[in-house]
């Protein structure tokens, strides 16, 4: 039996995955380097926010299992790469 939080995070994960091929896609189909950049910038939405989603499902899950201390350290590396991902 498959466990809800795996199952929910690996939904997610598809979805984004579908999300990114939709893109391409449609990059694909619209042809033209100003629309097709508008497409990919609106990508950097969608995968800190996948990434900022499935990792708190993950952490909830796992909660229980993990003490302050791991949990602080784990939400410290999250913060490192949200801080790495937002400033350019």
């Amino acid at each position: 039996m498959i466990n809800k939080i795996v199952l929910t995070m690996a939904t997610l994960r598809l979805f984004s995955g579908s999300i990114e091929i939709c893109a391409a896609l449609l990059m694909l189909r619209l042809n033209q380097i100003d629309k097709a950049l508008v497409v990919n910038s609106s990508l950097a939405l969608v995968g800190p926010l996948i990434l900022i989603t499935t990792t708190t499902i993950g952490l909830i899950g796992m909660s229980d299992k993990l003490s302050a201390a791991k949990l602080a350290w784990v939400t410290a590396g999250v913060t490192c790469l949200l801080i790495g991902i937002i400033k350019k």
